[in-house]
């Protein structure tokens, strides 16, 4: 009872901010592109390696960003210079429409190589990251691009598309892709329901974050509780309000 008076008590202390509803920990629109790497490299550390016996490079998908950054402009341009430098890979991950996952190149080359040892594609997909231009700002390839400009045969595009660099988009184009992903984007989707559900059951459908991190989790949530809640709050899934003890996530119900 206390526990529901609390929280009726900071719904009313923070009505002024009901029309300034924002990101936890968002920062100001006037942060630089320091910021934006900072925040990236930081998120990044939230990838659990060790669930995927170190295979695969760290992801971090663009939305989680901005629930740490309002100005999501901001956000879209930093990470397209970082990918004209060459330094970062973006990817459509496939299970929804807007869920584009983030890499450092490096990451990405040393991953995608050490899971290629011992293996008769690893030929092939040494030339594919040879010819994958510095500034690699494409999410696909089409035929014409991998037969002409990269100089691919039939039979190579095959051997790519076997060793996950490439997938199916369509019958004439290629995304560029994460070997052996599927687990992530599976444990990825699983969480995010689980955490949700978490959120919705709560009282008022509302619960503090700090209160979210601490929880025990089920099996069902394989990651962080920080990166799911990254997840939820930047795909705007809950509402952020700030309140007098903290931050107060609630359940957007679509």
């Amino acid at each position: 009872m206390n526990r529901k008076r609390a929280l009726i008590s900071d719904a009313f202390k923070v009505k002024r901010f009901r029309n300034e509803t924002q990101k936890f920990g968002a920062v100001s629109k006037g942060d630089g592109p320091t910021d934006i790497r900072s925040t990236l490299e930081t998120l990044m550390t939230l990838f659990p390696r060790k669930l995927f016996n170190d295979s695969l490079p760290q992801i971090v998908m663009k939305h989680q960003l901005y629930s740490i950054h309002n100005d999501k402009t901001l956000v879209d341009k930093e990470l397209n210079k970082l990918r004209e430098q060459g330094e970062l890979l973006m990817f459509q991950l496939g299970f929804d429409a807007d869920a584009f996952g983030l890499v450092f190149a490096s990451d990405y080359k040393a991953k995608v190589l050490a899971g290629e040892d011992g293996r008769a594609t690893r030929a092939t997909v040494e030339k594919f990251l040879e010819k994958l231009p510095s500034a690699c700002t494409e999410l696909s390839f089409s035929k014409d691009k991998m037969l002409k400009e990269f100089r691919f045969t039939d039979s190579e595009i095959t051997q790519l598309v076997k060793s996950g660099v490439l997938t199916v988009r369509d019958a004439g184009s290629w995304w560029l892709s994460i070997p052996n992903s599927g687990k992530f984007t599976k444990y990825f989707i699983q969480g995010r329901k689980a955490v949700l559900n978490m959120v919705k059951k709560s009282k008022y459908s509302e619960v503090l974050k700090t209160e979210l991190e601490e929880r025990r989790t089920t099996s069902h949530v394989k990651f962080q509780m920080k990166y799911h809640i990254h997840d939820i709050v930047g795909a705007e899934l809950v509402e952020s309000i700030p309140t007098t003890s903290g931050t107060l996530l609630r359940f957007v119900d679509s």
